[in-house]
């Protein structure tokens, strides 16, 4: 087994790799071997040895290395072999890229070959080193069905985002924002090539609007993105949802979409495309209302309780596919709350219908989630998301900023202003059903937890993770703020560290009722 979380041991978060090959009852850790890649940009274009151009823009580089990571993403393959992604990137120029590296079979996730030095383009997806250009939120996924005909084949999706004097509403000059698509890359190599990356996100008349409002572009683009999640199917297919803001006229809200592809071609001979079809959705992402902090960059999305930033990125099943029966899960704001969301489709996402909502409890926020199905049992289905308790007037706009309902004055949430805020428990839950029979049964997975602090203050991650890798044994993977720190010269008394379980899926139907942090149960009562 691999997972990954952000680490940040030797300063700027450099990502991290962990591994298990006793079935998760014992795990090694390990930083991402990338500290010999140089951003070089000019050496990423075609040429006779590898055809693929793997930069945006092609810029001249810094030829130094990168000074973070983020976004860790893994996957393993039909032979067994593990794959490990981030993003890269520097703290004071323009540099960024991804990379995707491979732990071949008999390691076993322990290692992973090296991300080397340029001319080299060895595991490299994209590199760019430009104002105009940013590479954020990548997810992969490998084929690991061996009677596919894609089997070991790797994928790996993303959001770049563009910037430019040209864009604008309207232009003035600056670099504005212009879109920020969702691209894909694959390769056929085991991770050593990768395709030229492209867009993925697509055009979807009556589906997507003002494509063209920053850009100038096509109205029907669905360029307004972030938060990928690919599955490989086992037809060799894979299916790619995202969570996308070109909503229709009218509609403050946003909406996760999804993209069936078939995957053709050789990376290494440059003909590897995603072969894409037209934008199908998933499921609405409701936004109004959705409290607000400020970190640093202005208000956005957050949990007031535990005053950590949050998102409504979908995620997708992570592995088990069998049945071509594929699940999403995301958290939004219909019910008043934050609550995890259900998306099923039975034709390996070529069409979605929304079964409604995962958490039974109520008076709680429920996010973050991540779902995985039995690769034995049927539509055995599990999610898995964090909960924390709500301030008082988390839902009223003349307390604390809401988006769309306060005034452009309003008092972000904030420690110390708003009572409640960054002072309440937390906790992680497994929980599981059948299909979309939701609500879903669940139980409590972490112990209960303080809010982050110190320097870590404001953050808990963007996501958290699940597998079930046999039966309904179900490995679901978090972080929280459990260990106390002796040394606190930072600030941080409650220090956060990833934790994983092995534990059996639950099922059942939940009961709906009023939840507490820290029990497995809710007070039997009606949703209003």
């Amino acid at each position: 087994m691999t997972a990954g979380q952000n680490d940040s041991r030797v300063g700027f978060n450099q990502c991290g790799i962990d591994w298990s090959t006793d079935d998760g009852s014992h795990w090694g850790d390990m930083l991402p071997p990338f500290r010999q890649r140089l951003n070089a940009p000019e050496f990423m274009g075609p040429s006779a040895d590898n055809p693929n151009n793997n930069t945006i823009q092609g810029s001249p580089g810094t030829f130094h290395t990168y000074d973070a990571g983020s976004d860790p993403a893994n996957a393993v393959d039909a032979f067994g072999r593990a794959y490990f992604s981030c993003v890269v990137f520097d703290v004071a120029t323009f540099a960024s890229g991804l990379y995707v590296t491979q732990s071949p079979a008999p390691a076993g996730g322990s290692f992973y070959y090296n991300v080397p030095s340029p001319p080299s383009k060895l595991f490299m997806v994209v590199e760019d080193n430009s104002v105009e250009i940013f590479h954020d939120k990548n997810m992969i996924t490998a084929d690991r069905y061996r009677s596919s005909p894609n089997a070991g084949n790797v994928y790996v999706t993303w959001t770049v985002f563009r910037f430019s004097p040209n864009c604008g509403a309207p232009p003035n000059g600056d670099e504005n924002f212009c879109e920020s698509p969702i691209f894909g890359s694959m390769s056929t190599d085991g991770g050593q090539t990768w395709s030229t990356p492209e867009e993925i996100s697509g055009n979807a008349p009556g589906l997507c609007f003002f494509g063209d409002f920053f850009n100038g572009g096509d109205p029907n683009d669905c360029n307004f993105d972030q938060g990928s999640s690919p599955v490989a199917l086992p037809n060799g297919d894979v299916e790619v949802i995202f969570n996308n803001g070109n909503t229709a006229p009218g509609n403050p809200n946003a909406q996760q979409l999804g993209v069936h592809c078939h995957p053709s071609g050789s990376s290494p001979a440059g003909t590897a495309h995603f072969n894409c079809m037209t934008p199908t959705r998933v499921g609405a992402d409701v936004v109004i209302g959705e409290p607000q902090c400020n970190f640093g960059r202005g208000p956005e999305e957050c949990i007031p309780g535990a005053y950590i930033r949050t998102n409504d990125f979908p995620r997708i099943t992570k592995d088990n596919t069998q049945n071509n029966h594929v699940y999403a899960v995301w958290q939004d704001y219909r019910n008043g709350e934050y609550d995890t969301q259900l998306s099923q489709s039975t034709d390996g996402g070529l069409t979605w219908h929304e079964a409604g909502t995962v958490n039974p409890d109520r008076d709680l926020d429920h996010y973050f989630p991540a779902t995985d199905q039995s690769p034995q049992h049927g539509d055995r289905n599990g999610a898995s998301y964090y909960r924390t308790g709500r301030v008082p007037g988390e839902n009223d706009p003349t307390v604390g900023c809401l988006f769309g309902l306060s005034p452009p004055d309003c008092t972000p949430f904030t420690p110390g202003v708003q009572p409640g805020v960054g002072e309440e428990d937390s906790d992680y839950v497994l929980a599981g059903g059948r299909g979309d029979n939701t609500p879903y049964n669940f139980r409590v997975v972490s112990p209960v937890f303080a809010p982050p602090d110190g320097v870590q203050s404001g953050f808990n991650g963007d996501y958290s993770g699940l597998t079930l890798n046999h039966g309904v044994v179900a490995h679901p993977i978090w972080s929280d703020t459990r260990n106390m720190n002796p040394f606190p010269l930072n600030g941080v008394v409650h220090d956060e560290d990833a934790f994983t379980d092995k534990l059996g899926l639950p099922d059942g139907h939940g009961h709906l009722g009023r939840g507490s942090i820290g029990k497995s149960s809710t007070r039997r009562a009606s949703r209003k």
